[in-house]
């Protein structure tokens, strides 16, 4: 079975949809990070890091591996 991570959530490939570990519903990017326990922005942004200008993609890590952010 093919896992990953999805804003610290575990979910699972099952030849169709990624799905969420606890629950087997379809990941939507609606749980909240289990680290802090906020949600994504409205933007799609980690919430305890917000915009962070001339970066193309920033990750917090939610407590599974270390932050990382990419400037453009």
């Amino acid at each position: 079975m093919v896992k990953a991570n999805s804003r610290g959530n575990e979910i699972y490939y099952d030849g169709e949809n990624w799905r969420y570990s606890i629950n087997d519903e379809i990941d939507n990017d609606q749980l909240p990070c289990p680290r802090c326990g906020k949600f994504a922005t409205k933007e799609g942004y980690d919430a305890c890091l917000g915009h962070l200008d001339g970066v193309i993609h920033a990750c917090c890590g939610h407590g599974i591996e270390g932050g990382n952010i990419v400037y453009g």
